[in-house]
């Protein structure tokens, strides 16, 4: 085993409480800070922007240098191509320039922050977000979701964790969406009220034919109720069926997203006739739906 080795295994990255911009260090195994761990770390990872690998494309947006060669650095060696950038203005040139399948976003920039960012991005775009931030907070959590994030990390976090919430939300932005029940994203369309969800484009087209934009996880709780119309799902059920395993239950993350998808497919988002809520139990998706 080489030096590399223990550090990626127990990598935890957590704010430090200086006043140096939010300033991050490295825990290993005891919890212990050490500055400075960068220096352990082989040259050629730790001064690399980019990475050679084939995998998919991350882009780490954080305004400290040693928070993003470090990240760079050790995703890299699991195989994902990693480009970073410092603040809005040099994430914005790589997006223009090169294809990025998922962006890992800090909540505390100069300038900008994370939070509009996030929401400028979903307005424009579907690339998956996660945020990371020291605020960890369920108020900080949900602001984040509602602003379009996929995820949200907060500080301190094991870079093993965020590797699992990154294989997630590439999954579920991928082909093959439900992990209850992968074969049936492979039929064809669900049709309800007029509205068309294919699962193969992961595409959603209003009962006008327009496209509707929306997150990975707006679109697989979707598909989540279109395959189980006229059923009464719990909180938890449908955080099983849409995030999967690997994702860790946030505070009232569905009822984030549930809002989130009234937004877009109902004629009065406040007295919803899709998506319906069934006191303490959950929600209920009412339209009967069709396969084309």
């Amino acid at each position: 085993m080489t030096a590399f080795e223990p550090i990626q295994a127990w990598a935890v990255i957590e704010p430090s409480g200086n006043n140096e911009g939010h300033r991050r260090r490295l825990s290993r195994r005891g919890g212990i800070n050490r500055p400075g761990a960068m220096a352990e770390l082989p040259d050629e990872a730790r001064h690399a922007r980019t990475t050679r690998s084939n995998g998919p494309r991350l882009l780490v947006v954080d305004d400290d240098r040693e928070i993003r060669d470090l990240l760079s650095a050790l995703l890299s060696r699991r195989g994902y191509k990693v480009v970073t950038a410092r603040e809005e203005q040099e994430m914005r040139q790589i997006l223009e320039s090169s294809r990025v399948d998922l962006i890992i976003l800090d909540l505390m920039l100069p300038g900008k922050d994370g939070l509009a960012i996030c929401r400028e991005l979903r307005a424009t775009k579907a690339i998956p977000i996660i945020m990371l931030t020291a605020r960890g907070e369920p108020t900080d959590r949900i602001v984040g979701l509602e602003m379009g994030a996929d995820d949200y990390l907060p500080k301190p976090f094991e870079v093993r964790e965020l590797e699992a919430r990154i294989k997630a939300v590439l999954r579920r932005s991928g082909a093959s969406v439900s992990s209850s029940n992968p074969e049936s994203t492979l039929g064809a369309p669900f049709i309800f009220a007029g509205w068309t969800l294919d699962a193969r484009q992961r595409q959603l087209l209003s009962p006008e034919g327009v496209l509707v934009d929306l997150t990975s996880g707006e679109f697989d709780l979707l598909l989540v109720f279109a395959e189980r119309p006229q059923r009464v799902l719990s909180r938890d059920q449908l955080m099983d069926l849409a995030r999967g395993r690997e994702a860790t239950a946030f505070d009232r993350s569905i009822d984030v997203q549930v809002s989130r998808l009234r937004s877009k497919i109902e004629g009065d988002p406040k007295v919803p006739e899709l998506i319906k809520t069934v006191r303490s139990s959950g929600y209920i998706f009412t339209p009967a739906v069709q396969r084309t």
